[in-house]
């Protein structure tokens, strides 16, 4: 089984962490978008949209973050990362939707800005297009902060694969400057994220 990541990557990031929690044996493979990797005649067989992570195994290829989530929780059910009952497998599956559509959207003008730019090159971060991101931060984060009060993991009393998913965008909380101060569930639940031994493993980027 082999993994093309390309960290720092909350996508990257998510399905390592989970790869790690489960101990999987699973290769990681490092695609650089700094050089090109990602247009490799090699990678579009495996994935035409030239983006990671992919999922190669037996044969079988897999591509998008969360698909690939699902599919390494399948492997290891006696974890417990998957529910077991349908509206456990619906609330699991509703913040996944809710990562792709709101979350990652709502973290990406910070993440793209403060530290992908630094990453890839391409010069100094866009204090205009930060602050017009703010908003939807904003809004998008004081869901999140309501939905965990009361809460350990994002569905209840259990870490599922939705806390990995939603918590992937956190690894760049510091790097990428959110403005999470007045969302302290956030904070307290990705401390406990954090301290996982899986997600310990990972290297953070640093703060700019």
């Amino acid at each position: 089984m082999k993994l093309y990541v390309t960290p720092p990557s909350p996508r990257a990031f998510k399905a390592m962490a989970l790869r790690n929690h489960l101990g999987l044996d699973c290769e990681l493979c490092y695609i650089d978008f700094t050089k090109g990797d990602q247009h490799r005649p090699d990678f579009v067989a495996l994935n035409p949209n030239e983006r990671m992570p992919v999922l190669e195994h037996d044969g079988y290829v897999l591509w998008e973050s969360n698909a690939i989530l699902r599919y390494l929780a399948s492997l290891k059910p006696e974890s417990g990362v998957w529910p077991a009952d349908a509206k456990g497998q619906a609330d699991v599956i509703r913040w996944m939707s809710w990562e792709g559509a709101h979350w990652a959207p709502a973290c990406a003008p910070f993440a793209f800005e403060r530290v992908a730019k630094k990453f890839l090159g391409l010069g100094a971060p866009d204090a205009a297009a930060i602050a017009k991101g703010e908003p939807e931060f904003h809004k998008f984060a004081n869901v999140l902060n309501l939905s965990l009060k009361g809460r350990k993991w994002l569905t209840g009393n259990d870490l599922t694969i939705a806390d990995f998913s939603v918590g992937s965008w956190m690894t760049l909380a510091q790097a990428a400057q959110y403005p999470l101060a007045n969302y302290p569930e956030i904070t307290r639940w990705y401390d406990a994220l954090a301290s996982l031994p899986g997600w310990k493993e990972l290297p953070l980027p640093a703060a700019a």
